[in-house]
């Protein structure tokens, strides 16, 4: 039989100290793109993303609460996780920036739902917008994969803070 154990009475470190330690943990970059009825593109880079599944096929990322583009992945129906190559740091800044038009001099195709898949990327995948849970001050979104092709190559590292094609 286990014991619980007291949750803390208070952490001593603030958010700064969290996100730093945080900071130390290498990951993937992604950029996530969906299309509006309009005809409009979305996009933003992403660093929180995993594997959820392989049967059914299901991969998750998450989306601050407060972001301008909650409404539009909330609401639409399919969305395309790409993941960068070593060489698309451009791209992950480009798709980071907090105005103006992200996909300015991208090249993309539209995905059998019309979802854009940015050229050049190692890996996509064309999710079902299948549900979202909110947690803290981010909702994570879980996607089933309908479609996904894989042209590998190095990978696009996110650590400490910045872009890098290599640790260290």
């Amino acid at each position: 039989m286990h014991s619980r154990s007291p949750r803390a009475a208070s952490r001593n470190f603030d958010s700064a100290h969290f996100r730093k330690a945080l900071s130390q943990f290498a990951t993937g970059v992604t950029i996530i793109t969906t299309r509006l009825e309009d005809g409009s593109l979305i996009g933003l880079t992403a660093s929180s993303f995993n594997s959820v599944s392989l049967t059914p096929p299901l991969v998750l990322w998450s989306l601050g609460e407060k972001s301008s583009s909650m409404p539009v992945f909330s609401g639409n129906s399919h969305y395309v996780i790409n993941i960068l190559g070593a060489e698309q740091a451009g791209l992950a800044e480009q798709f980071s920036r907090k105005s103006g038009d992200r996909f300015k001099g991208v090249e993309y195709a539209l995905s059998r739902t019309g979802q854009p898949i940015l050229k050049g990327v190692s890996a996509w995948f064309e999710c079902h917008n299948r549900s979202r849970y909110p947690e803290g001050d981010h909702v994570i979104f879980v996607g089933e994969v309908e479609h996904c092709e894989v042209s590998p190559q190095a990978p696009l590292i996110y650590h400490n803070g910045q872009f890098t094609k290599t640790m260290g």
